[in-house]
C-alpha cells in the first residue's frame, strides 16, 4: 500500500488571510512559515511515499517549492482541506491512502499519523479513520469552560462500540452531569484534525454535496457520517502539551513556545 500525505493550504483564510506564510519561531529564535512547519512535521512521519503541498495560491507554492516542497495546484473553490485533498488526485500517482494533514497544526505529533497508517494497514475495511484522544479532567473543564464563555475550545467526538463515529461536534458530547466531572473513565473524546482516506473514499466525499449538519457544524468530516460512509476513530495517547492549531493571530505566542519547548529549531 502506498500512502501519500497531502498539506493543505489556502491563502484566503477568513480568520487569517496569509496564514501558510506568517512566520514561526522555533527554538533558537528560527523563523519558518507556517506552511514549512506543516510539511516538516508531516516528512517526520514514517512510512511515507511522498509529501505533497496542496494549494489554490501561487505565493504559496513558490514558498513550499522554495524549501523543497511537491506542490499540486488545486482548484480556488475547495471548501475544506478534504475536497483540496480529493483535488490533488491526479497529481499524486498510484497512491492507495491518502493522509490530509491540514496545514495550519504543525504541532502533530507523527505518532498519530502513524497510529491511522498501521490501524488502515491492518483493517481493509476501513475506509477514513482519524485520530482522537480521551479527555482528562482538566481539558473536559476547559471544553465546557469554553462553551459556556461562547467559545469552541475544541471538535469532541461521540464513539460507537465499533470504534466508528456516531458524531462530530463543536459543541462539548456526551452530556455529562455535574457530579460525574472529573471521572478518568469518561467518554470524552477530542477530536484531533488529522484524517487518512483510501482513495475510494475521496473520491466519492468529492462527488457529494455538503450536508446540512456538515454546514451547521462547520466540521468537513460530518459530510461522511451524514452519508453513511463510516468514520473510524483511532484512540491516541495525549503527547503531553496541546496540539495548537493556527487559526487566529493569538495562536503565534503559544505555538512558538510549544516549539521552543519541545526543542524544533
Amino acid at each position: 500500500m502506498t500512502t501519500t500525505i497531502v498539506v493543505p493550504a489556502r491563502y484566503a483564510s477568513t480568520r487569517y488571510p496569509g496564514k501558510p506564510l506568517v512566520d514561526l519561531r522555533g527554538a533558537g529564535g528560527d523563523a519558518k512559515p507556517l506552511i514549512r512547519r506543516s510539511w516538516e512535521a508531516a516528512i517526520a512521519v514514517r512510512g511515507v511515499a511522498q509529501v505533497v503541498v496542496a494549494t489554490d495560491d501561487d505565493r504559496i507554492a513558490q514558498t513550499a517549492r522554495g524549501f523543497g516542497a511537491r506542490v499540486a495546484m488545486t482548484p480556488a473553490n475547495a471548501r475544506n482541506g478534504t475536497e483540496r485533498c480529493a483535488a490533488a488526485l491526479d497529481a499524486l500517482g498510484d497512491a492507495d491512502l491518502i493522509v490530509n494533514l491540514q496545514g495550519d497544526a504543525p504541532l502533530t505529533p507523527p505518532s498519530f499519523v502513524e497510529a491511522l497508517i498501521e490501524r488502515m494497514m491492518a483493517d481493509p475495511s476501513i475506509q477514513v479513520a482519524t485520530p482522537a484522544v480521551r479527555a482528562t479532567a482538566g481539558i473536559h473543564r476547559r471544553l465546557l469552560a469554553d462553551q459556556q464563555a461562547g467559545q469552541v475550545g475544541g471538535t469532541t467526538v461521540a464513539i460507537g462500540t465499533n470504534g466508528d463515529g456516531l458524531y462530530f461536534s463543536k459543541s462539548v458530547i456526551p452530556h455529562v452531569s455535574s457530579d460525574r466531572l472529573g471521572d478518568p473513565a469518561l467518554p470524552v473524546f477530542l477530536h484531533i484534525g488529522v484524517y487518512a482516506y483510501r482513495r475510494a473514499a475521496l473520491e466519492a466525499y468529492a462527488a457529494l454535496a455538503p450536508t446540512p449538519l456538515e454546514l451547521l457544524e462547520g466540521l468537513e468530516q460530518l459530510r461522511f457520517v451524514e452519508s453513511g460512509m463510516p468514520v473510524r476513530v483511532v484512540e491516541v495517547e495525549t503527547p503531553g502539551y496541546d496540539i495548537w492549531e493556527l487559526n487566529n493571530p493569538h495562536d503565534v505566542a503559544p505555538i512558538e513556545a510549544a516549539l521552543a519547548a519541545r526543542g524544533i529549531a
